[in-house]
Order: C-alpha cells, then sequence, then structure tokens
C-alpha cells in the first residue's frame, strides 16, 4: 500500500470523467488498498480515484466516527444514483480543497447501484452523512466540484482561496 498524492484544485485533471472500471485484478486491488490509506491519512471520509489522477469510476467511502467505532469502508465500483429523494443541506469539506467547507444542498436520501471490489454489483439506500458522501464522491467521477454547487460570489471567493493555496 501507498499514501498517493490528491489533488488538488485547480488542477484541470479533476474535471476529467472517470471511466468504466472492468479489470478487477491486481493492480485494480492495489488501487483500491492505495485509496483506502489515503483517505485515513488525509484524513477524510471520501476519495474518489479521480482525486490521485486515476480516470476511474471508483470511490470508497468510510463514516465511521470516532475512534470507539470500527471503520466501515465501503467500495463503489462504476456507480450509478438512481434515486434522489428530499432536501438536505450539509457543510461538507473535500481533500481536493483543504481548508474550504461549504453547506451545500444535495438530496436526503439517495439508492446507488454499484459494483463492490470484486465486481459484484450492489444496491444500497442511503441516508445522512453516508447519502451525502456519494453524492459528492459520484459528482467527482463526473467531473463535477463542490464549487459547483455555489452560487457566483461563494465560488470566486473558494477559487481565490485555493489559488492563494497553490502559490503557498
Amino acid at each position: 500500500m501507498a499514501i498517493r498524492t490528491i489533488l488538488h484544485y485547480p488542477d484541470k485533471r479533476l474535471r476529467d470523467p472517470g471511466l468504466p472500471v472492468t479489470d478487477f485484478g491486481p493492480d485494480f486491488q492495489k488501487l483500491v488498498e492505495d485509496m483506502a490509506e489515503t483517505m485515513y491519512a488525509a484524513p477524510g471520509v471520501g476519495l474518489a480515484a479521480t482525486q490521485i489522477g486515476e480516470a476511474k469510476r471508483l470511490f470508497i467511502i468510510d463514516v465511521a466516527t470516532g475512534d470507539d467505532e470500527p471503520s466501515d469502508l465501503r467500495v463503489f465500483v462504476n456507480p450509478e444514483i438512481l434515486e434522489r429523494t428530499g432536501d438536505v443541506r450539509w457543510e461538507e469539506g473535500c481533500l481536493s480543497f483543504p481548508g474550504v467547507h461549504e453547506e451545500i444542498d444535495r438530496a436526503e436520501r439517495v439508492k446507488v447501484r454499484a459494483q463492490d471490489r470484486e465486481g459484484k454489483p450492489f444496491e444500497l439506500e442511503a441516508d445522512g452523512l453516508l447519502a451525502v458522501a456519494i453524492q459528492h464522491e459520484n459528482d467527482h467521477l463526473d467531473g463535477k466540484l463542490m464549487v459547483d454547487h455555489l452560487g457566483l460570489i461563494k465560488r470566486r471567493l473558494v477559487h481565490r482561496q485555493m489559488i492563494k493555496h497553490a502559490a503557498e
């Protein structure tokens, strides 16, 4: 396993959509392990392959909170959000936007279809933090970023903040 470099906005590769995963062999398994190690080291609750420069439709999430709760690593390969219901405003951060936290409007509940790390299909209904994380990470796979959910003024402020961060 290895900790990978997380791309920071405004890196143009963050806009590259992920391509479908068809090979679940050893290289893919190593990528999943590297992503998990990278996410936990950051620390974060989710990471998309596109955030480490891998144009694959893959993201991982672990919404376990606190040291007393066991890890709940979930792997989503070739995900598709089937349903979105309700509305929620959630303060989100992103490993590609260090230090930025903004309130984002999301669906309160989602139903997603994906494959696990072995390629086995599954469906999952989620709410709360898991639903928000699924939507956030799935956006990454489409080249959509947190700032795309903000109004023009906030988007410009975040852009300036990240340009300043990149210069440091």
